[in-house]
């Protein structure tokens, strides 16, 4: 019986990881090594429509509309990269179609063997019963074949992050556009930090690269991943950033993208990192910024995932030297001096639990949008709230962007809450009373992962609050502003 990745069974039901695992958590959904069978996925979303991709247009329309990724486009592969992937597939086609008639005959010499006999009979109606059971399972695989040469599917091990390989992707880039924090430098073939090597499955150079790999290392199996393609679904083994201190600080000069006002006293500035030089970071992170003579620690506000573009939410701040260059002088395609990055307000991977974001404020909804971003890119939350507490409405400074997700994304909720002028001054009681109101309506605490972002008294009552109600220290990650 055909076996596929939750990755790939999720792109077939049109749901998401988190979604299969909470069926697998409650036994609804058979798994074996975190595998399911075709089979049971079609039982358990019979309503699953196996004979268009339309599921796969609707997740590509979400992708765009929720946070303005690159063009997600499902792009054919180079010719050669086509032809080689469909070569392969082929070769296994050939394959199983040569088990099955060996097969056949095998149940054909045993049908008229057991001719006359009880045994002959049963299994006469078994074979008959499954040809015409199995329809739906054989559009599903007809559908998973597709997908294996549009955009096969790679499992990096040991940490056991997966994603798919999309058009004329190399396998680093694809690992940047799905959020994972793979290890490379240039991503030119000159460095060789990239290298992984492959496990199973095979890939195909698309790019020109200086780095030589040893002779060792060729036998070994390793490759450049910015310089290479999947051929195939791959198994690799390579190192991938989950922690803060798995990424080494950095210094980069950038460059003015572009700068769009987002409220009267908020603004977008969007830097494009050179192609060779790019910064690496965990979504939630921070970088510190050079400019006029004046630095400041902002938080980044995009998701890795949008590799070259980096993206700050900057305020309005009169007498803010910072502040100031950015609103009276910046101008688009001036340098910015960069290093980082710093903090350790990242996304726990280790689980599939709800996650709940609680954005206070102006300061706290840069850092949240980041790590948002990346949780919607890994597909693996069962579900996600966002709450922005602002002290009044003009604080919740881009409402179309979190009303956009709630719209465009299944198991999403955004709550816009007002807490009130005490949240600029004696937070606690004005804190304790928005957050009680926010969790009338939520089951159990600890079935949840907590995200809290804002200045440091109101990341302080909330932590306390949180853990008064239930929620488990190691459930909660906070992030304070400077």
């Amino acid at each position: 019986m055909e076996l596929l990745t939750l990755s790939r069974a999720a792109r077939l039901a049109g749901v998401t990881r988190g979604v299969l695992q909470k069926r697998i958590r409650d036994g609804q959904l058979p798994s074996f090594e975190g595998l399911v069978r075709v089979d049971d996925l079609v039982r358990a979303f019979p309503e699953t429509q196996l004979e268009d991709n339309a599921e796969l247009a609707r997740v590509s329309q979400i992708k765009e509309r929720a946070f303005g990724r690159r063009v997600y486009e499902r792009a054919l592969p180079d010719k050669e990269v086509l032809a080689a992937r469909l070569g392969a597939l082929g070769l296994e086609l050939a394959e199983v179609k040569a088990g099955a008639a060996r097969y056949r005959a095998l149940l054909a010499e045993l049908g008229r063997r057991l001719a006359g006999h009880a045994l002959g009979a049963w299994l006469k109606q078994e074979l008959e019963a499954g040809m015409t059971q199995a329809e739906d399972e054989r559009r599903m695989l007809a559908q998973e074949g597709v997908m294996r040469v549009m955009a096969p599917h790679v499992k990096v091990m040991p940490g056991g992050q997966e994603f798919f390989v999309e058009g004329a992707d190399t396998v680093l880039d694809a690992a940047l556009h799905a959020g994972l924090g793979m290890a490379y430098g240039c991503s030119a073939g000159n460095c060789g930090e990239c290298r992984a090597r492959v496990v199973a499955g095979s890939v195909k150079q698309v790019r020109h690269h200086d780095y030589r790999l040893s002779d060792a290392e060729k036998a070994q199996g390793y490759a450049l991943m910015c310089c290479c393609t999947a051929l195939t679904d791959l198994v690799l083994e390579a190192s991938v950033a989950r922690f803060a201190d798995d990424i080494p600080l950095q210094s980069i000069t950038a460059q003015v993208r572009r700068m769009d006002p987002l409220s009267a006293d908020m603004m977008l500035l969007e830097l494009l990192t050179p192609r060779t030089n790019r910064l690496r970071f965990l979504a939630g992170q921070s970088a510190q910024v050079v400019l006029g003579g004046a630095q400041a620690t902002w938080p980044i506000a995009s998701c890795p995932c949008e590799e070259r573009r980096l993206q700050f939410h900057v305020r309005r701040m009169p007498g803010n030297m910072l502040s100031d260059y950015v609103y009276a002088r910046l101008r688009v395609g001036e340098s910015v001096a960069l290093s980082g990055p710093v903090g350790d307000f990242v996304l726990r991977e280790d689980g599939a639990r709800p996650l709940v974001f609680v954005a206070w404020g102006w300061q706290g909804f840069a850092p949240v949008k980041s790590v948002i971003e990346h949780a919607l890119a890994q597909e693996g939350a069962e579900s996600i709230d966002l709450y922005w507490i602002g002290a009044n409405a003009a604080d919740h400074y881009h409402p179309k962007l979190c009303r956009s997700w709630a719209e465009a994304i299944d198991n999403f909720r955004y709550t816009p809450l007002i807490a009130g002028a005490g949240l600029h001054g004696e937070v606690t009681q004005a804190v304790r009373a928005a957050l009680a109101g926010m969790l009338r309506d939520r089951g159990p605490l600890a079935e949840c992962d907590f995200y809290v972002a804002g200045d440091s008294a109101q990341v302080a009552a909330s932590r306390t609050f949180l853990l008064e109600q239930g929620l488990p220290q190691a459930q909660l990650v906070t992030w304070v502003s400077q």
